[in-house]
C-alpha cells in the first residue's frame, strides 16, 4: 500500500492543505443573492453547491456557520442562484468579504442589480444565467454519529430561470459559451470551462 496515502479525517489529514475539497471538485460555485426582511441586500459566493432534482428542480447549498444568506432566507423564504462566470470571477471574489449584514455586496463588488420576475431579492445583472429559487427546505447537517455540525444545507426548488440569449444555441445552452468558474481545492485555486474541455459519451442501453 505504499503507493496509497490513506488517513482518517477525524485524525487529521497531515498535508499542507486539506485535499477533500480538491478532490470533489472543481465544483460549481453557489452566489446567492438575497433580500432581508428589512430589505437589506446580500450576496455571496459558496463552494458547496449543485443540482440535486429534475421534477421538481432543486438546487442547495451548504452554508458553514449561519451568515447573513442564512438569516435572511430564514426570515423570507427565498434566494437567487447566479452563474459565476470568467468576466465576474474578481466581482464574486470580492462578495465574499466578511462584511456586517448592513453592506450591500453588490455595491462592494461593483455589481448592477437587475429585478426578478417571482421572487424578491434582485440577480446579478451581468450574469448571463440565474435560478429564483422558494426555500423548499433547511437541513442542519450532522456526523454519522449524530453529532450536529456547524453547517446548513439549503435546499430551493426553482421557480424562475433566466438565460441570456446568447447563451442558447438552436436552442440548446451553451455551457462553455458561457465561461463558467468553478472552485478548485487550493486556498485560491479556480477552473474555467473552456470549449476545448468538451467530449461527448452517449448514455448506453442495455441489453
Amino acid at each position: 500500500m505504499d503507493n496509497q496515502y490513506f488517513y482518517e479525517p477525524a485524525q487529521g489529514h497531515g498535508l499542507p492543505h486539506d485535499p477533500f475539497n480538491a478532490i470533489v471538485g472543481p465544483r460549481p460555485i453557489g452566489w446567492i443573492s438575497t433580500r432581508s426582511a428589512g430589505g437589506a441586500l446580500n450576496l455571496a459566493p459558496y463552494s458547496f453547491f449543485n443540482a440535486f432534482n429534475y421534477t421538481p428542480p432543486l438546487i442547495g447549498f451548504a452554508s458553514l456557520g449561519r451568515k447573513d444568506t442564512l438569516r435572511n432566507i430564514e426570515e423570507t423564504g427565498e434566494f437567487v442562484w447566479n452563474l459565476a462566470t470568467r468576466p465576474l470571477a474578481e466581482a464574486m471574489n470580492a462578495s465574499c468579504a466578511s462584511a456586517p449584514p448592513e453592506v450591500d455586496e453588490f455595491q462592494l463588488a461593483g455589481l448592477a442589480t437587475a429585478p426578478s420576475r417571482v421572487v424578491a431579492p434582485p440577480r446579478v445583472a451581468d450574469s448571463p444565467v440565474a435560478f429564483e429559487c422558494k426555500c423548499s427546505q433547511i437541513i442542519r447537517l450532522q456526523g454519522a454519529s449524530g453529532v450536529e455540525t456547524n453547517s446548513w444545507l439549503i435546499l430551493g426548488e426553482v421557480v424562475g430561470v433566466h438565460i441570456a440569449r446568447s447563451a442558447l444555441r438552436d436552442g440548446i445552452y451553451d455551457t462553455a459559451g458561457s465561461r463558467p468558474v468553478l472552485r478548485g481545492g487550493g486556498p485560491a485555486d479556480y477552473f474555467e470551462i473552456t470549449p476545448d474541455n468538451l467530449f461527448r459519451m452517449t448514455r448506453p442501453s442495455y441489453p
